[in-house]
């Protein structure tokens, strides 16, 4: 059994001490602190946190590649582009995110940015989420990228090899790189590292992404012990970092990714 008392007190620390915009340089969050722009921030946003594996500076670099194929400016290149444009992405390779993911990606949000404002609409289903029908043993985030799944998906020209791109706990995904974009999208402190934008989606209800740093150092700390790293161990840990903070469990994620990171456990 974790001492409590001893890992709330390091985790607060580690919170406030990696919880800075200096710490973001080389994270790829930097990505979408470029713009200023709402549909910006939530295209690049989005496109960082897919990408987001493997060593960082490679994944900030693929990330700038694209943003130098949609003339710097991702909100004006989905709604404006043209065919013709789409051949500069032909040799866009990023481990296994290729070509053909690539376009579907930019088909996507042309579809969904003629009608909508923002990339909020496609995570939130359309019913109440409060009045708890049947799903009342899922979590709520676990419906919201459910949904978002069945809806990046339900498309003609959707490419099945992309699904693997875009995680969902009806596979018992951890769904890392989904959370971590929630994550930027929904919580907001006075720091400014994560953006806020979004107001549908709580921060008491975010799940905390789990890499391989977050991972190891929970369990070290003794907050995690299911031996598999699933949805189900996602939920767990945050459950449990929620007797540290309720209202903001996944500010968490700062400490338990800097101390890995860091190479400090």
């Amino acid at each position: 059994m974790y001492d409590s008392v001893f890992v709330k007190e390091l985790l607060d620390r580690k919170v406030g001490q990696y919880n800075q915009h200096s710490f973001i340089e080389k994270d790829p969050i930097s990505i979408p602190h470029r713009f200023s722009r709402r549909q910006d921030i939530e295209i690049m946003g989005f496109w960082a946190a897919v990408l987001a594996w493997g060593q960082r500076p490679v994944i900030l670099k693929k990330a700038s590649d694209l943003i130098g194929l949609m003339d710097g400016a991702p909100y004006d290149f989905v709604l404006n582009h043209q065919d013709t444009d789409l051949k500069r992405f032909l040799d866009f390779k990023h481990r296994t995110f290729n070509a053909t993911d690539t376009l579907y990606f930019l088909h996507f949000f042309r579809q969904f940015y003629q009608h909508h404002e923002t990339l909020e609409d496609a995570f939130v289903p359309a019913r109440n989420l409060e009045q708890g029908p049947d799903e009342s043993n899922r979590h709520p985030v676990g419906i919201f990228l459910e949904t978002f799944h069945n809806r990046f998906c339900d498309d003609p020209f959707f490419p099945d090899r992309t699904r693997k791109h875009i995680a969902t706990p009806s596979r018992n995904s951890s769904c890392k790189r989904l959370n971590m974009f929630l994550r930027w999208m929904v919580r907001r402190d006075e720091q400014g590292v994560d953006f806020g934008l979004w107001n549908r989606i709580r921060p008491e209800q975010l799940i905390i992404p789990i890499d391989v740093h977050v991972e190891r150092v929970a369990r070290k700390l003794g907050l995690l012990d299911r031996p598999q790293t699933d949805w189900k161990a996602a939920v767990a840990l945050t459950e449990t970092l929620k007797q540290f903070d309720p209202a903001d469990p996944v500010k968490y994620d700062f400490a338990l990714f800097g101390l890995g990171v860091e190479g400090e456990m």
